[in-house]
């Protein structure tokens, strides 16, 4: 079963009993920390690099406390392309609707911005 957010708030969220307060991706299996993109607030490829060859139902996109980090034109055609359901939503909202398909059974990867 995936990992479920326990709760977020600007610049923290907590994983598992965990806190965070870097950007992470929430993959089924693991965590990745300290995510860090290549143009900060403007989501390219490059930065979902990770999603390669992982069989998932759905990408859910935090787009910061206020929706500041865009997803690219490129992004959204790579995704698209590659079939991969996706949605961006202000992290708050993002990790609501992470929780619930997670509920639900689904194979969920979150990409969160923490900030902003």
């Amino acid at each position: 079963m995936s990992i479920r957010v326990d709760s977020y708030v600007f610049g923290t969220i907590r994983v598992g009993g965990r806190d965070y307060s870097s950007d992470l991706i929430l993959y089924p299996d693991r965590i990745e920390q300290d995510w860090w993109r290549k143009k900060g607030h403007d989501l390219q490829v490059e930065d979902l690099s990770g999603l390669a060859g992982i069989p998932v139902d759905a990408l859910i996109i935090g787009t910061g406390a206020h929706g500041a980090m865009q997803v690219s034109e490129e992004a959204e055609r790579w995704l698209d392309e590659k079939g991969i359901v996706w949605e961006a939503h202000p992290t708050g909202t993002a990790c609501d609707r992470y929780n619930a398909l997670v509920d639900k059974g689904k194979r969920v990867v979150a990409a969160l911005h923490l900030t902003c």
